[in-house]
């Protein structure tokens, strides 16, 4: 089942795809409760064309995880020359929270971030969780995630690249836009894929300006979404709606992947007017074009403190 998040006659709805219609669902009704089988469409519909497609979900949190072992390898190379895996890299699926506030929607514009010239995108698939759960096992993880989608986790290189010195993590560098759609599709759809390890075999295909730049394997990632689930939920708890994205696949699945291997910026940085489509298969596709955004608001850089000040200096 797809379950979609659209505006329709300038109303906020949710509703089941079905071929070139959408099926409304009973107003309230979230996109969670509508996979999990809980909701019955109310009868009407709307064709798919006259509907403006939203963020099927509005996740409370995103962890973006890095499960593909080629894209380390290449961005390291890019942003910082170093290229290589490191070692605790291998430990355990690693992941950072990203900002749900800057969820769009699939074919929503998306607008260069203040004051970066390097902007890239990230092709990415997304496990939706379902129900609560906390210190999972895999075998448990599995029936907490009630779906799936496409994520385009978009990235300033330029602005990652600097603030990432710092040791923290990424900051300004991946706060502007994140892309889910185009749907949710409810994990019984994509069992046909799974592979006898448990991973999904989906191909993954990005665009740009309708020129093929990358192509992988959904299957290539190096943990499944099940130990992705575990692991985040180690300590702590998953709730309905929280997004667990596998992060970037490798072969060309961002820009800056490319710019690693080739030593140059080729393809170059995105610019306005540029439209980035994300294909995988059983999920669909998102499109977004490149628009100007604001400039920076100027900020002045740190006051440089005295050491040894104590509390009389």
């Amino acid at each position: 089942m797809r379950i979609a998040t659209y505006v329709h006659e300038g109303r906020r709805r949710c509703g089941v795809v079905e071929d070139t219609v959408v099926r409304h669902l009973p107003d309230g009704t979230s996109p969670v409760e509508a996979a999990l089988g809980g909701v019955r469409p109310v009868g009407a519909t709307a064709p798919l064309a006259e509907v403006r497609l939203l963020a099927p979900v509005s996740p409370p949190s995103i962890r973006d995880f890095v499960t593909f072992e080629e894209h380390v390898e290449g961005v390291r190379r890019s942003i910082d020359g170093s290229g290589g895996v490191p070692d605790a890299w291998y430990d355990a699926p690693t992941f950072y929270f990203s900002n749900p506030h800057a969820v769009i929607g699939p074919y929503d514009d998306v607008p260069v971030p203040p004051g970066s010239r390097a902007l890239d995108f990230e092709l990415e698939v997304a496990a939706v969780i379902g129900r609560e759960g906390r210190d999972l096992t895999p075998e448990q993880a599995r029936d907490h995630i009630v779906g799936y989608t496409i994520l385009n986790d978009w990235s300033a290189r330029d602005l990652q690249s600097r603030e990432m010195q710092v040791g923290l993590g990424p900051c300004k560098g991946k706060d502007t836009a994140a892309t889910l759609g185009p749907y949710l599709v409810t994990a019984d759809e994509l069992e046909p894929y799974r592979d006898a390890e448990g991973f999904l075999r989906l191909t993954l295909t990005a665009e740009v300006n309708g020129v093929t730049v990358g192509e992988d394997l959904l299957s290539h990632m190096s943990w499944t979404f099940e130990e992705m689930v575990g692991y985040a939920s180690r300590g702590t708890r998953v709730v309905p709606g929280d997004v667990l994205a596998s992060g970037t696949c490798g072969n060309g699945g961002c820009l800056a992947e490319l710019w690693g291997v080739r030593g140059e910026q080729s393809p170059p940085p995105l610019a306005p007017g540029d439209t980035v489509a994300l294909t995988v298969e059983g999920l669909g596709t998102v499109a977004n074009t490149v628009v100007p955004g604001p400039g920076p608001v100027r900020l002045p850089a740190a006051r440089r403190r005295g050491r040894g000040r104590g509390i009389t200096g």
